[in-house]
């Protein structure tokens, strides 16, 4: 093969795993700030559905009726979520995650602007917010060849300790540029998350009921910024 095609495959593939690691931040970001905000104005997590679980099991042996339902609805419309946004990107019409960003992006427009009018009780809230999450856990399931959640962290930290683990055992070098590179990408992700997290509070204290047009808005600019690219190339 031509020296000159295989810098240019490499150059591809490194463009698109750094593609990939600023998506996969952002969207962090995002789920972080979500996250926090169903747990503020909701009393659930929208995303961190191992707290939901949690949450089920202590309310099932103690008979509250109100955790059960919402648990249980959250962790559903989260599935379906992930469900809906999986078959997306396996359907043959669609050649990228774009239009997963459009719709996500479009639902959480439309809850806020009925919100902003109109009381919204907090179940409906909770399945739209929580199918919205699951469908974004679908956009960005890896960086390079390390599998990543973007919408919880749970994961995120294991896989970090795991490689940040193989990078100080093994005596490869190319083994420890994958395993550094990967740590790297992890740390970035958790960061991510907690700064969405961190913000939260501040935004929905000025934004009230259209805290949610923000991450919607940064949705819709990225797959257009997307769109642009994949248009360019």
């Amino acid at each position: 093969m031509d020296n000159s095609v295989i810098k240019t495959n490499i150059s591809a593939s490194s463009d698109s795993i750094k593609m990939q690691e600023r998506l996969a931040i952002l969207l962090a970001l995002i789920a972080g700030y979500i996250d926090a905000t169903g747990l503020i104005q909701w009393k659930t997590y929208v995303s961190f559905m191992s707290g939901n679980t949690t949450s089920l099991g202590a309310a099932i042996s103690t008979d509250k009726s109100g955790i059960i339902i919402t648990s249980v609805t959250v962790i559903l419309c989260f599935l379906i979520g992930i469900y809906t946004g999986t078959c997306l990107l396996l359907w043959k019409r669609i050649k990228n995650q774009i239009l997963t960003f459009y719709i996500v992006s479009g639902i959480l427009i439309f809850y806020s602007i009925i919100a902003y009018f109109y009381d919204i009780n907090n179940l409906l809230s909770i399945v739209i917010v929580g199918f919205s999450m699951g469908l974004m856990n679908t956009i960005v399931t890896s960086v390079g060849n390390q599998k990543v959640n973007t919408d919880f962290v749970t994961g995120t930290l294991n896989s970090l300790a795991r490689n940040s683990a193989m990078l100080t055992m093994t005596d490869d070098k190319m083994e420890k540029e994958e395993y550094k590179s990967n740590a790297i990408h992890l740390l970035l992700l958790w960061i991510g998350f907690l700064s969405g997290a961190f913000v939260a509070p501040f935004l929905l204290d000025y934004f009230v009921k259209l805290t949610l047009m923000i991450p919607a808005l940064l949705l819709m600019i990225c797959g257009i910024l997307i769109s642009k690219n994949n248009t360019k190339n």
